[in-house]
């Protein structure tokens, strides 16, 4: 078993460069009992917007303390060790600033083997140890507690979570061991796999009080106090801990194994087996049934070791950094104070999509809301819809009483647009053609101020020309939405050539509060991410359409790890828009994008999987199998996997280094912003262009990579010595004046 007390941790030291250490504070404190608890109280000097992380200087020093407090135990000068953090944080996990610097495998290792050497010490105190689980605590911050004996809870923590399987890695510092164990396997699944891949989802006090992670849950304004006074009960033997969710030997006999198979059939049909982490994850939470607590943490080391020094943890770093700083500081953004109030909001159009914006609008900007479309009927179908979202929320709790009358008071519909004077932003979602764009556009500009802003929804119409028929054709903008609004974090927000800098200001500033993640592009067919979808849906229907299978376009797609294959992907947005989208980027670039004639009569037919009735798929459509035959019949060969996945990597690889040429956006970081945010990229691959780079499609295609260095593992990246000039951005690490720490463990 291995002895971390005999590791030489002195080559972490690189690493603690520059690195915000978090500190430990200890203080005695005399309980009423008589007994000295010795609290160690973690504290970066930061206010709230930078938490404590865990780096190595951090731990080492958090490791030096509690070896004092060994020493002070074993001379019954204290009767328990205590840990808390500063205000409304306990910490927010290892900080994973320099990720990139890491040179090995080994080192990778033993920033594993230093956090178990650390946490471990709170069992060996020779006093029992508590966490005070003050406020946030995620990745490590959570393995600080989980390896004490007792844990309490702030009732207002606002999160509590395992997230490391979200960024490509493990729990590795006791986690996939001690939470099991601790709440039982099923719940553990739910805390280290399944909420993570939901948009990594995070637990509040109450559900970790109720899951049995903490002990005891108290009132914020008296936590420390209550705690103490609880720690005081343990220690004396007047206070007993009951852990319901503990596992026993039944569920150890019986429904351990059987948790984690139905865990990994899941897995594989939701996302693939291109994901590393979450089998990892599974691995370990098996082997935590039966395993020591030594071998437990040395499977972790072992497992996290790899995965650090892996191309995935890297891509997800990258993807993190895109997310956490870039989308919040948007490439080639005017500056805000351009920006015109919005007093005021108009929404042309009364169906499903435009009734979201509505929605979205009233609560999040809090002002009027008008509504209009043809004729009363589809406003006042667009009103009850709106209205009844309203009492969604309401019933479940996301709104009060009194908000739900202030936006139903805000909310109007009329047929007659003259009721649009006085907005200040107008957004259309009528039919996606020009013409109807344009009229409706002209129309309502006898209503509104010069100044008020006209925003297209459109995803393949050209901006510039739904506004050329205006008098101030300078105030539209591309204001592209994700279905479903409310959730897709993603707006494009288009440029065309005569919107003016205060109209672009307006739109992200307008995106900001909207809370939703703006990126800018040129005023080109597709902009970014229909731009890459038609792509590979392209790619996906002449293959087919050329005899090729499609199982076999499945296997060629399963490499880029998305999260589901082009045929369900067209069903899911329809196989009247896709074939729409594919045509327009076939007319806007016909020498690389394809027309797929068998993809409108798939439309006519409406399907192209044969499903149960649970809508779970059986295969493909006898009849959208004949359509495709009929199409390809005599045309073309059958192409194999391999040679598919080629094709589409290196006409991935084209499209993206065109767009960039074009100055589509700024930058490859900012494609990648977009299919990650718009189009569910995973963060496990760093959305499309890293992918690009580590296949070779870049090199192939134009004889350079999109990033310098490209995003490697740590094995990869040795061997690479020296990488060629990039054409796209220089530093995978978008601009931040201080580290990025990410909360996960290490």
């Amino acid at each position: 078993m291995t002895d971390y007390s005999t590791i030489d941790f002195s080559d972490l030291a690189a690493l603690a460069e520059d690195e915000v250490v978090t500190h430990a504070y200890v203080r005695d404190i005399r309980l009423a009992s008589g007994r000295v608890l010795a609290l160690v109280t973690l504290d970066n000097g930061r206010d709230h917007t930078r938490p404590n992380t865990l780096g190595p200087a951090t731990m080492l020093e958090l490791g030096r303390i509690f070896d004092e407090l060994t020493e002070r135990a074993s001379r019954s000068e204290i009767s328990a060790v205590a840990v808390t953090g500063k205000p409304f944080i306990l910490a927010a996990g290892a900080d994973l600033s320099k990720v990139s610097e890491i040179p090995s495998r080994e080192v990778a290792k033993k920033m594993a083997q230093l956090g178990h050497h650390v946490l471990g010490k709170q069992a060996t105190l020779g006093v029992p140890s508590f966490v005070f689980v003050n406020g946030l605590a995620l990745g490590g911050g959570l393995e600080i507690a989980l390896n004490a004996d007792y844990r309490t809870i702030d009732a207002s923590a606002p999160a509590i979570a395992l997230p490391e399987v979200f960024l490509g890695i493990i729990p590795g510092w006791g986690g996939a061991y001690l939470l099991p164990n601790l709440i039982g396997i099923e719940n553990a699944l739910k805390v280290v796999i399944e909420n993570p891949l939901k948009q990594n989802r995070m637990l509040k006090a109450k559900d970790a009080f109720e899951l049995g992670i903490a002990d005891a849950l108290f009132p914020s304004a008296t936590f420390l106090e209550k705690s103490l006074r609880w720690a005081d009960g343990v220690l004396g033997g007047t206070v007993t801990v009951k852990r319901p969710n503990k596992p026993g030997r039944l569920e150890r006999l019986a429904k351990w194994d059987v948790a984690i198979g139905i865990a990994r059939k899941s897995l594989e049909s939701k996302i693939g087996t291109v994901p590393r982490a979450p089998y990892v994850a599974l691995d370990l939470l098996k082997g935590a049934k039966s395993a020591s607590r030594e071998q437990a943490f040395e499977a972790e080391d072992e497992a996290l070791a790899d995965l650090i020094a892996g191309d995935q943890f890297q891509a997800s770093i990258y993807a993190f950094n895109l997310v956490q700083k870039r989308a919040k500081r948007p490439a080639g953004a005017p500056d805000k104070a351009l920006a015109r109030p919005v007093t005021k909001v108009g929404v042309l159009g009364a169906g499903l999509m435009a009734s979201q914006f509505a929605l979205l609008f009233l609560r999040r900007l809090q002002v009027p809301v008008v509504i209009t479309d043809l004729d009363q009927a589809r406003v006042d179908k667009g009103l009850a819809y709106i209205r009844g979202e309203i009492d969604t929320l309401l019933g479940k709790n996301r709104i009060d009483q009194d908000e739900a009358n202030r936006l139903n008071a805000l909310l109007t519909g009329t047929t007659d647009r003259a009721d649009f004077a006085g907005c200040d932003w107008v957004i259309e979602a009528v039919f996606e053609e020009l013409g109807v764009k344009q009229e409706v556009f002209a129309d309502i500009e006898r209503y509104v101020s010069p100044e008020a802003v006209l925003a297209t929804n459109t995803s393949s119409l050209s901006v510039e020309r739904i506004g050329e028929k205006l008098q101030h054709p300078e105030r539209v903008v591309g204001f592209h939405f994700f279905n479903p609004v409310a959730v897709m974090p993603l707006v494009e927000v288009v440029r065309a050539p005569r919107t003016d800098d205060e109209t672009l200001s307006t739109a992200m500033v307008t995106a900001a509060k909207l809370k939703k993640n703006a990126v800018i592009t040129r005023d080109t067919p597709g902009f970014v991410v229909n731009r890459i979808l038609a792509k590979v849906l392209g790619e996906a229907m002449h293959a087919v359409d050329t005899g090729t299978p499609f199982e076999t376009v499945d296997a060629a797609i399963k490499p880029f790890g998305l999260p589901m294959t082009p045929f369900v992907l067209l069903e899911l947005v329809g196989l009247k828009v896709g074939a729409h989208v594919l045509d327009t980027h076939h007319a806007a670039f016909p020498e690389r994008f394809f027309r797929s004639e068998s993809l409108h009569q798939l439309a006519e037919l409406g399907r192209i999987y044969e499903k149960d009735g649970k809508g779970r798929i059986k295969g493909v459509d006898k009849q959208a199998l004949k359509i495709v035959a009929a199409q390809h019949r005599g045309q073309g060969r059958a192409m194999t996997a391999e040679e598919l996945q080629l094709r589409i990597e290196d006409g991935l690889a084209d499209e993206v280094h065109r767009m960039l040429e074009d100055h589509v956006v700024s930058a490859p970081e900012d494609i990648d912003l977009c299919l990650i945010l718009g189009a569910g990229y995973p963060f496990h691959m760093g959305g499309l262009t890293p992918y690009l780079d580590r296949s070779g499609a870049s090199e192939r295609v134009f004889g350079s990579t999109f990033h310098t260095p490209p995003l490697r593992g740590v094995a990869e990246r040795a061997a690479v010595s020296t990488a060629p000039p990039s054409t796209g951005s220089q530093s995978a690490e978008p601009e931040s004046a201080e580290p990025a720490s990410t909360p996960v463990a290490g």
